[in-house]
């Protein structure tokens, strides 16, 4: 990747954790978790092959 080894790593780690703090970082995390999420989801959009079946549109019921 970028010759980065688990020391690297960890040194990365302990700075982030010292300047953003522990419960900091989760916050971080989740977000940037949920902007992927959300990404995908619009990537793939509508007219993805599997999303009529998710979202239930297209079954062909009506009410």
């Amino acid at each position: 990747m970028f010759g980065l080894g688990m020391p690297e790593l960890i040194i990365i780690m302990v700075i982030a954790i010292m300047i953003f703090g522990a419960g900091r970082l989760s916050e971080i995390g989740g977000a940037i978790g949920k902007g992927i999420k959300s990404f995908k989801h619009s990537v793939n959009g509508p007219d993805s092959p599997g999303s009529a079946e998710k979202s239930g549109a297209g079954s062909g019921k009506t009410s």
